[in-house]
């Protein structure tokens, strides 16, 4: 298991980001928002985020583009996702990264057909096939395809070998699912997990409160225990989910390393 920081979540500064995760002892990147307001992946200054990086010597774990966000009925934005992902596709190979991370066509507040979002993603599958790259597909909270459960299904319909599930318990858990019973289904169904997005908290009156990842409701070492004997050893990305966001990230990033080594250890074979 890789523990990376989605660097955005702390500051779209990527200087400063890098910094943090340097600091925190994480191990690569991922990249969404770097710059300014739409400086978004792959249309940022690509010259600087190679050399900082470099320096560094981070790797990018998964790039975001924000990509087939919108509901399959909106046909002209998802045909321009397809058009335009040689752009991202182009832009990983040159900084050497292999995962995108994408929507599952499941935009907030409209009818979302399963079907046809399965079939866009096919198509976006083979185009990364191509390339040489895997998409990881987001649930998200806010959108039709929330839970683990929904997602393992998409991506069943889909069935490309390019698609996998970039999971977020999180985001099962905020939007009232069983983090649990997601993963369950997501293994069950021999889903690829690409990517795991990492972030904790829990209900109150009414209203999701960010915590350190393990002290949320969202069940964490179990979770990272399961994966650890799926044989997952992809990108853990640690969004900071809090204020202010240094102090949240340093507590969110050494407790996520605490549990990834737990968990590894805990899924070796006795000798």
């Amino acid at each position: 298991m890789l523990p990376v920081l989605v660097t955005d979540t702390v500051t779209p500064d990527l200087g400063r980001a890098v910094h943090y995760a340097l600091l925190w002892g994480l191990e690569g990147v991922v990249l969404r928002t770097v710059g300014g307001p739409g400086e978004r992946v792959p249309f940022v200054n690509e010259a600087r985020v190679r050399a900082r990086l470099g320096e560094a010597e981070l790797p990018v774990a998964a790039v975001d583009p924000g990509l087939f966000e919108a509901a399959p009925a909106r046909r002209a934005a998802w045909m321009n996702d397809l058009a335009s992902f040689a752009e991202s596709a182009a832009f990983c190979r040159r900084l050497g990264c292999g995962l995108v991370l994408t929507g599952a066509l499941a935009e907030p507040g409209a009818a979302w057909d399963a079907d046809a979002a399965a079939s866009v993603l096919r198509q976006a599958g083979e185009a990364a096939a191509r390339a040489g790259l895997r998409l990881g597909v987001r649930n998200e909270a806010g959108g039709a395809c929330a839970s683990g459960e929904a997602l393992a299904a998409l991506l069943g319909r889909a069935d490309h070998p390019a698609l996998g599930a970039a999971w977020s318990p999180a985001d099962a858990a905020e939007a009232g699912h069983d983090p649990a019973a997601g993963l369950s289904a997501l293994l069950d169904v021999r889903v690829p997990v690409l990517y795991v997005a990492v972030r904790d908290g829990e209900e109150e009156a009414g209203a999701w409160v960010p915590r350190t990842p393990g002290e949320g409701g969202v069940g964490w070492p179990g979770q990272l225990e399961a994966l650890a004997r799926a044989g997952f050893d992809g990108p853990l990305g640690l969004v900071v989910d809090g204020a202010p966001a240094a102090k949240a990230g340093l507590h969110g990033a050494s407790a996520l390393i605490a549990m990834a080594r737990a968990a590894v250890r805990g899924a070796r074979p006795a000798r």
